[in-house]
């Protein structure tokens, strides 16, 4: 039996329609980069100008530009009130991620490496959890708080913030991706009690995985809007998003606010693409292992 050899005019078409399929594969790209990456320099565009120049002058044009005097008002307003804010987001956002981490990396642990009766139950009521929207939490997360005279604290946003049912899901597949059993068993046999298992051998074993859920945490909590926005009244407790809302609402009394807005928008951003930058290896690796089990 004869392998059968392509004409030239097949290869010529073949060749043809690979060039063609590489260059819809670039115009899809062009055209998605466009559309994700263009509002962000247009908002580093508009940032750098007056409030006057925003209106009257095109998107990229660069007449105005007084990026350095922005950034000095953003920090100076209201007695430095943006870097309060700053400091609440880092608090609520860092602190509530780390420990969400500890606490979804144990749980996600517990649930993959231990066989208990009712375990497939609670990790299906987690997974439930999931689906459950934050806006039907929010109104019952207030009336617990306000029972327990917590609400407009630093521990009302921090507290909810800390249990993520979608978390703990990730940490169960990356510890049935990265946990053998027979590890575990060893490091039983040797001595190792379950903490010590846990945090010197798991823990380690998990990493890319505990870097997602981290991301994931440090994220969805930076970006929080309407817990804060129905827990807190002061505004010294204010997270960014929320103290840049009240900002964007008194702009028709107060118009030089639109460029402290707009300014404060791009440096709330400067810290997740720090911490993507910083761990995208880790992020990277750790979707990768959930796309493979789950």
């Amino acid at each position: 039996m004869t392998a059968s050899v392509p004409t030239a005019g097949t290869r010529r078409r073949l060749s043809h329609q690979s060039r063609g399929a590489v260059v819809a594969r670039y115009a899809i790209l062009i055209a998605a980069a466009a559309y994700f990456v263009g509002p962000i320099l247009w908002l580093v565009a508009a940032a750098s100008k007056t409030s006057a120049a925003v209106v009257s002058t095109p998107a990229w044009s660069l007449q105005g530009f007084q990026l350095l005097t922005n950034l000095h008002d953003l920090v100076t307003y209201d007695g430095g009130i943006y870097l309060r804010w700053a400091l609440n987001s880092v608090g609520y956002a860092v602190l509530g991620a780390l420990v969400g981490t500890l606490v979804a990396g144990m749980g996600g642990y517990y649930i993959s490496l231990f066989r208990f009766r009712g375990r497939d139950a609670l990790f299906a009521i987690v997974l439930g959890g999931v689906l459950v929207p934050t806006t039907a939490l929010a109104l019952p997360l207030f009336l617990l708080f306000a029972q327990v005279n917590l609400t407009d604290t630093f521990w009302a946003v921090f507290l909810p913030s800390v249990i993520n049912p979608f978390a703990f899901f990730l940490s169960r597949v990356a510890a049935d991706a990265s946990v053998p059993i027979e590890v575990v068993e060893s490091a039983r046999v040797d001595g190792a009690g379950e903490t010590r298992i846990f945090f010197s051998i798991a823990s380690r074993l998990m990493l890319p995985g505990l870097v997602t859920v981290f991301l994931t945490q440090f994220v969805g909590i930076w970006n929080n809007f309407l817990l804060p926005v129905v827990m807190l009244n002061d505004d010294a407790t204010y997270p960014l998003t929320l103290g840049l809302y009240t900002w964007n609402a008194q702009i028709p009394q107060a118009p030089a606010l639109q460029s402290l807005v707009l300014i404060g928008s791009v440096v709330s951003i400067a810290p997740l693409a720090v911490a993507f930058l910083a761990l995208q290896r880790f992020w990277r690796n750790g979707l990768n292992a959930g796309a493979v089990k789950a």
